[in-house]
């Protein structure tokens, strides 16, 4: 069974910084479509930013500029960079992957069947 584990989120101040780290057991990252997610309390979870097994790499339009999704083959860990963050990217964020979430399929929760436990992310004005 693929295993996704999420490490990294914590309490910043607005304009601060956080970089979240994804480590994938069982499988290859280089292999997969894979994403991050946050889920605000009360909110659906949403697609953050998606990366395909070439590399390439797709944002929501909330975090373009902001955000930098990543991954590392040879540490099979998918990342995510988050800049200048607003009290509205308070969430919790969650890591997924699946062979088949790329390109248009990439922000759909229901593309995934491999999820991470998730790391909770504060960011206060």
């Amino acid at each position: 069974q693929v295993q996704l584990v999420e490490s990294g989120g914590g309490s910043v101040q607005a304009g601060g910084s956080l970089r979240l780290s994804c480590a994938v057991s069982r499988a290859t990252v280089s292999n997969y479509c894979m994403g991050w997610f946050r889920q605000a309390p009360g909110k659906e979870r949403e697609g953050v930013a998606g990366i395909d097994s070439d590399g390439n790499t797709i944002y929501a339009d909330s975090v373009k500029g902001r955000f930098t999704i990543s991954k590392d083959n040879a540490a099979n860990t998918l990342y995510l960079q988050m800049n200048s963050l607003k009290p509205e990217d308070t969430a919790m964020y969650y890591c997924a992957a699946d062979y088949s979430a790329c390109g248009r399929l990439w922000s759909r929760v229901t593309s995934y069947n491999y999820w991470g436990q998730g790391t909770p992310v504060t960011v206060s004005s």
